[in-house]
């Protein structure tokens, strides 16, 4: 549904170029929620502006739906557009216009008649949960009720394509789960594709199948959420995860306590985050176990936990423990000091 192949883009500040994209190509399958992730200055509002070609990459391709953008004419560009809904952290509500006209104006302006702009506005107010605010004005609103509505405009031209750019940055965390609940809904039951950029990991957590994680330009590591979750590769990565997961334990209680036993990272996905593995190897071996962190979350297919505890006794008991959790299908990773505080 949307491919960006080998987009480089610079900007130049006077005598000096800034490479804000270099080399970056990803792949999001129709029907898909697709997550970048990166700190700021990472070039991710960069990159999702080029899937409909709000900028024009330096070198590179951007394919939607079996077109290359990069070769429309303005007029084929322009009615290409229209397939593609954007919505952003500012909301970009005209406050003098009523929550209806807000929604009703760019209609009327790419040639919708007057009839099916009034069935498209109520239906995507019906969809975000805001029939009963069609009349009143933005500032009337809640952070959460304006993005609804900015959420609602996008879908009344019917695309097939959704692009958040930082859609919940600017919202507390309640009103974020509403939104992330709401884009979830719109992806199941309207079968719409959805690209999203974030600086937060619960984001990608919640609804998002595969994300890329950005660094400097590039696109540091890719895949299954799941996958990145499990077995991040990338520092950056890892760093995302333990926001999530914070494991850190200071280097000399690892120390100490290796002197009785290893201590344990392990991942749990699935259905071996639902077993109490913990419990039966204490019971069935001649070992104590302590738990110093951890946590176990919802992915959007997955139940995902990480856990980091310390197994006390003997090696022999040990190993035939850590033999159990691997054959329940935990994932088991021996800690040394230089996984204790960053």
């Amino acid at each position: 549904m949307i491919e960006l192949k080998h987009i480089t883009k610079t900007f130049e500040t006077g005598k000096k170029k800034v490479t804000a994209l270099d080399d970056v190509s990803l792949t999001v399958k129709k029907g898909e929620i697709y997550g970048v992730i990166g700190y700021s200055g990472a070039g991710k509002s960069t990159l999702v502006r080029m899937a409909n070609l709000l900028e024009a990459p330096t070198s590179g391709d951007v394919i939607i739906d079996g077109d290359s953008l990069v070769t429309l004419s303005k007029e084929a560009l322009r009615k290409k557009r229209q397939r593609i809904g954007m919505i952003f952290q500012g909301f970009n509500l005209l406050k003098t216009l009523t929550v209806y006209q807000n929604i009703a104006i760019p209609l009327k302006l790419t040639g919708v008649a007057d009839k099916e702009i009034k069935t498209r506005v109520k239906k995507y107010l019906d969809i975000v949960g805001l029939s009963d605010k069609a009349d009143v004005y933005p500032n009337q609103l809640s952070g959460g009720q304006k993005q609804r509505v900015a959420i609602a405009r996008a879908l009344s031209h019917e695309p097939e394509v959704l692009l958040s750019d930082e859609a919940t940055s600017a919202l507390d965390p309640d009103t974020t789960d509403q939104i992330l609940e709401l884009l979830l809904k719109i992806n199941r039951e309207l079968g719409i594709t959805i690209l999203l950029i974030t600086h937060e990991m619960h984001v990608i957590q919640r609804i998002c199948d595969r994300v890329a994680v950005m660094e400097q330009g590039e696109i540091i590591e890719q895949g299954p959420v799941v996958d990145l979750y499990t077995e991040p590769k990338h520092h950056t990565t890892k760093r995302f995860v333990d926001s999530i997961f914070p494991s850190q334990t200071p280097t000399h209680i690892i120390k100490d306590l290796q002197i009785e036993g290893p201590i344990l990272d392990l991942t749990f996905v699935g259905s071996a985050a639902e077993s109490p593995s913990l419990s039966v190897i204490s019971n069935r071996y001649q070992i104590e176990t302590n738990i110093l962190s951890g946590n176990i979350v919802e992915l959007k297919d997955h139940t995902f936990g990480k856990l980091r505890a310390h197994v006390k006794g003997s090696v022999k008991e040990t190993t035939k423990a850590i033999d159990y959790l691997t054959g329940q299908g935990v994932i088991v990773r021996e800690v040394n000091s230089n996984d204790g505080i960053y």
